[in-house]
């Protein structure tokens, strides 16, 4: 038996999982975890509730499960029994839901010890958690700067932890992708509807989905194997086989890498050649590579946001003081209590999104925007469908830029917020899988590759990913 603390930096989880089945004595590792976990909050606010207590109440019960004693981290819009969730919000302060989201209790099902929920952005409206109403998590590799957005606390969470653990997450329009980039860490976002998205505190219905963030690709590739599966309780659950093992070898020499030239236009110069140098390394490794064109990149922007806030308008109209969320005397007329509590429990960033999806809803305009959005979706849809046709994945940049420091966040307005996700929102209109890989540094910070793959494809991505990994580090197979 292997005493905790000896040995475990760098182990993947899956590695981990094996020692647990053997016998570790995961009371010692987790008295050593949570010591750790308690300075890392201290440091950095990666969490918005940390679950010791359950965690400890779990490890008696712990089943002897493909995760058995792993630890994992939930991000705060996805629900957990009996621990606070909040979804960065104020205005859900102290809510404490009575059942797990799907993803949770398959996780937990398989012997996963929940161990806290991670910082966002409010309701995932933001690109670099700084609109989180539960503080702003700090990047572990410099702390003056953003985690990313708007799974921040998740990212940091698992860069910075030296111990066995996967996060939890979810994306919208390049949540997981995002922070993935900015703190050097692997994220993958599956095809929409491979993941059941019951339980989770919705931001745009058609958008959101369930991921992971990890240190490694085949640990993402174990947290995936649990969570995804048909869901009765989610109409938009897909009904399929579920894939058992993620782990299938690769050979590039039968990978044809497309390189989409709209996804290298604005990038930052040394971004740019950054990736293009990974991209270089995996066809000396014998991939074929070529260019490809998605024309109608130039409209995913203004059309996510369209939908997206369309989406979250209606999703937050419940939040009102009466049906949910926090609450205050009733006085005056009902429709001034609901501006009251509105005003006061919603974020700047929440208020904003709500005002700008509820106009694109209006009927004076929806035609000249929501339905052009879904129209504008539609042909962002095709121009993947082109794609793979002629490719297996397509790489570029997840972002344009490195992680930058809040000082510089600040002076930023609205729109360039939104314009930072230029290279992560067309896959996400497209429901289609990613996988964002650290793949080299620029100034002492991570550049982020980004994969992309048809739906259901999620065995390529993980291939390749996979592949990149074995050139670039030495990774023991579990």
């Amino acid at each position: 038996m292997r005493a905790a603390g000896r040995g475990y930096g760098g182990m993947t989880a899956r590695q981990f999982v094996r020692e647990a089945q053997g016998g570790l004595d995961l009371r010692e590792f987790y008295s050593e975890f949570f010591s750790r976990l308690h300075a890392l909050q201290q440091d950095y606010r990666l969490l918005v509730t940390m679950a010791e207590q359950a965690a400890w109440d779990a490890l008696p019960a712990s089943r002897p499960g493909p995760l058995r004693g792993l630890p994992f981290s939930v991000k705060d819009n996805i629900c957990t029994q009996g621990i606070q969730s909040t979804a960065g919000s104020r205005i859900l302060e102290g809510y404490i839901p009575p059942f797990d989201a799907t993803a949770v209790a398959r996780t937990k099902h398989a012997g996963g010890i929940l161990v806290g929920k991670t910082q966002m952005d409010e309701f995932g409206f933001g690109t670099f958690s700084t609109n989180s109403g539960y503080g702003v998590p700090k990047n572990p590799l410099d702390p003056s700067r953003s985690c990313g957005g708007s799974s921040g606390g998740a990212a940091g969470l698992v860069r910075a932890l030296d111990l066995p653990h996967v996060a939890m997450a979810e994306s919208t329009g390049g949540s997981i992708s995002c922070p993935a980039a900015f703190c050097g860490v692997v994220g993958l976002t599956p095809t929409y509807g491979l993941v059941s998205r019951w339980g989770l505190i919705d931001y745009a219905n058609s958008l959101d989905k369930i991921g992971v963030l990890a240190r490694s690709v085949d640990d993402c590739a174990l947290l995936l194997e649990q969570m995804e599966g048909f869901d009765t309780k989610d109409s938009t659950s897909l009904k399929r086989a579920r894939t058992k093992d993620y782990r299938q070898e690769l050979d590039l020499r039968k990978v044809k890498i497309g390189l989409p030239k709209e996804y290298f236009q604005g990038v930052d110069a040394g971004i740019a050649r950054t990736v293009q140098g990974a991209v270089d390394a995996l066809e000396r490794e014998g991939a074929k590579v070529q260019e490809v064109s998605l024309p109608h990149t130039k409209y995913a922007l203004a059309a996510y946001y369209v939908i997206a806030t369309a989406e979250a308008s209606t999703n937050l109209a419940k939040y009102c003081g009466m049906r949910y969320g926090q609450t205050l005397p009733l006085e005056g007329k009902f429709n001034e209590f609901f501006s009251r509590v509105r005003t006061r429990y919603f974020g700047d960033e929440a208020k904003r999104r709500i005002i700008l999806g509820t106009f694109a809803r209006m009927a004076g305009y929806r035609d000249q925007l929501y339905l052009k959005a879904f129209q504008a979706r539609t042909l962002v849809i095709r121009d993947f469908e082109r794609a793979f046709k002629q490719v297996d994945v397509l790489a570029a940049p997840t972002m344009p830029l490195l992680a930058p420091k809040f000082s510089e966040i600040a002076s930023l307005t609205p729109v360039e917020h939104y314009q930072m996700d230029i290279l992560t929102v067309a896959p996400n209109l497209a429901g289609i899988p990613q996988l964002s890989l650290p793949c080299g540094e620029l100034q002492g910070l991570p550049v982020g590759l980004h994969l992309l793959a048809d739906h259901l494809n999620e065995s390529a991505l993980l291939g390749v990913g996979r592949a990149w990994e074995r050139l670039t580090r030495p990774v023991e197979e579990g």
